[in-house]
């Protein structure tokens, strides 16, 4: 998965404000847990990836998020002794024990899957539409050569893939057995080595790290980095709230208890609302 440019709202905004927006979602789904609320969050993160242009690589990412979501689920419900409502009594079992499994116990692993899966999918979110580079000449201003080495790293990481399917292509092409991974790897990784060694040496005699660049020109912020800068310090500040004044009780344990009252409704509705508000401007993407 990787970032290409794509006209929508989110890939017009500057680094900072994307990398703000996922920020917070990711924040939501860390800090809420009533069911109602993290699902809320899910949905904004997968609304936001349509939104965006980016779905394909987001159900992409779901391949991945689901089995380890349901993973989360089943292992919080066998191995957590916790809670008053058995649903099933499975014995005595290796390793685990004597072994019931309550309702608590159940509910409460899937909110964990559920948010394992959130932050997979706003972490896939990010990937596809946050340009690297810009979040790199973010670190620029701190460090110019830590900021070169992270450009340097991410560059050498396809080359490495790319290395190895070649080899590996070749191989395939001589009699006798194919070779392991293990000696895919070390010869792939040894040849990077060597051009990362090559490209250290072209830097240095280009000067790199020597002296300070020259300051590019400011650029002023359009109505898409305003629009989601504000969106994530909204998304913050309902989180908060929500957290701080018990809006949206939750409690898994030793019973259930997750009411789903009006005002949990709407401050599930209003992080739904304010995290896709920012996508319906679409003028100035092209750009």
């Amino acid at each position: 998965m990787t970032y290409r440019r794509r006209p929508s709202p989110l890939h017009a905004a500057r680094a900072a404000a994307g990398c703000a927006y996922c920020l917070a979602l990711a924040i939501a789904a860390l800090a809420l847990s009533a069911p109602l609320m993290l699902g809320a969050v899910t949905l904004a993160i997968a609304s936001a990836g349509i939104a965006a242009g980016v779905g394909r690589e987001l159900r992409r990412a779901a391949l991945f998020a689901v089995p380890l979501g349901l993973t989360v689920a089943l292992i919080n419900a066998l191995v957590t002794r916790d809670g008053l409502t058995v649903i099933a009594r499975l014995g005595q079992l290796p390793v685990l024990g004597h072994t019931d499994v309550t309702l608590e116990a159940t509910a409460y692993g899937c909110i964990l899957g559920l948010r394992a899966a959130a932050l997979v999918l706003c972490a896939a979110l990010y990937t596809a539409a946050v340009d690297p580079d810009e979040v790199l000449r973010l670190f620029r201003r701190v460090s110019f050569r830590s900021a070169l080495t992270a450009a340097l790293a991410t560059r050498m990481v396809p080359v490495l893939a790319r290395d190895a399917r070649r080899l590996a292509d070749a191989q395939r092409c001589r009699p006798g057995r194919s070779p392991t991974r293990v000696q895919l790897m070390r010869v792939a990784t040894t040849g990077m080595l060597d051009r990362a060694l090559d490209v250290a040496a072209a830097l240095e005699v280009r000067g790199y790290g020597a002296a300070r660049r020259p300051a590019h020109a400011h650029q002023p912020y359009s109505r898409h980095d305003f629009a989601f800068a504000a969106a994530a310090a909204a998304i913050v500040l309902l989180t908060l709230a929500t957290r701080v004044f018990g809006l949206a009780p939750f409690r898994a344990y030793p019973s259930l208890h997750a009411p789903s009252d009006l005002s949990s409704v709407a401050i599930a509705a209003a992080l739904l609302i304010v995290a896709l508000l920012p996508f319906a401007d679409r003028r100035g993407i092209e750009r």
